[in-house]
């Protein structure tokens, strides 16, 4: 589908590394948040293919977790943070099936390492917006997944929030994870991230954050100005993802 006569993407290409930070930046409207949707099969393509080494991402689709942007979560919807981290068990199972010993022990583990044991019991209502954060990101890794796409993780959180949401990245770095996660805050990127995609619908320019994000790359990416608001109805024409 396009937006109008416009494609949301077009003609991206681009060899993303496994157990990197990733970072997805480009001005509003660029395709960040198309991309991660379409990875996960959720906007189909006009032509091309998604790829993790040889096989299609709809394949291997409990690989991945995706955390929406904040302001689409509905935060007043009575659960506690146990009922929000259950959920990403949901899906594995079988109609009418109970959840098993391993999904509570998944959920304690999840629980545990993004340390909000304590927070169990609490309404997600009742958090902060830094705690929230973890609790979703838990969810994330109560479900399996190892290929996480975070959309604006950063947006919203204030200065102790993002220390805490970029010391989480790192460690998962270091275990092996990947993150693909869209981004405003090039600061955050150069600093932070290992490899960076610049989007302006087109790849500008993909590979080592600090080659990418040059400030001949950046010229060329925001050239026109920040776009109003990103498509509702994004389709890549060719998005290619191998590991």
């Amino acid at each position: 589908m396009r937006r109008g006569q416009q494609l949301a993407l077009d003609h991206v290409s681009a060899d993303l590394p496994c157990g990197g930070l990733v970072a997805i930046v480009g001005p509003n409207g660029s395709g960040k948040s198309t991309l991660l949707r379409s990875i996960l099969g959720w906007h189909p393509l006009l032509t091309g293919e998604i790829l993790i080494g040889d096989a299609h991402t709809h394949h291997q689709l409990p690989r991945f977790a995706y955390l929406p942007q904040a302001h689409l979560v509905d935060y007043d919807f009575p659960a506690t943070v146990r009922d929000v981290v259950t959920q990403a068990r949901w899906p594995a199972l079988r109609p009418w099936q109970k959840l098993q010993a391993v999904d509570h022990a998944a959920v304690n583990r999840a629980l545990a390492e993004l340390e909000i044991t304590d927070l169990a019991a609490r309404p997600i209502r009742e958090l902060s917006g830094g705690q929230r954060q973890r609790v979703f990101l838990a969810r994330a890794l109560a479900q399996g997944a190892d290929i996480f796409l975070l959309d604006e993780p950063f947006a919203a959180l204030d200065q102790r929030a993002a220390r805490e949401l970029t010391h989480i990245l790192l460690a998962w770095r270091a275990q092996g994870r990947t993150v693909l996660a869209a981004l405003h805050e090039l600061d955050l990127a150069r600093e932070h991230f290992t490899h960076a995609l610049l989007l302006a619908t087109r790849v500008v320019a993909v590979g080592p954050v600090r080659e990418t994000l040059s400030e001949e790359n950046l010229r060329a990416a925001y050239a026109d100005g920040p776009c109003s608001h990103e498509p509702s109805l994004p389709v890549p024409r060719t998005a290619i993802f191998p590991s």
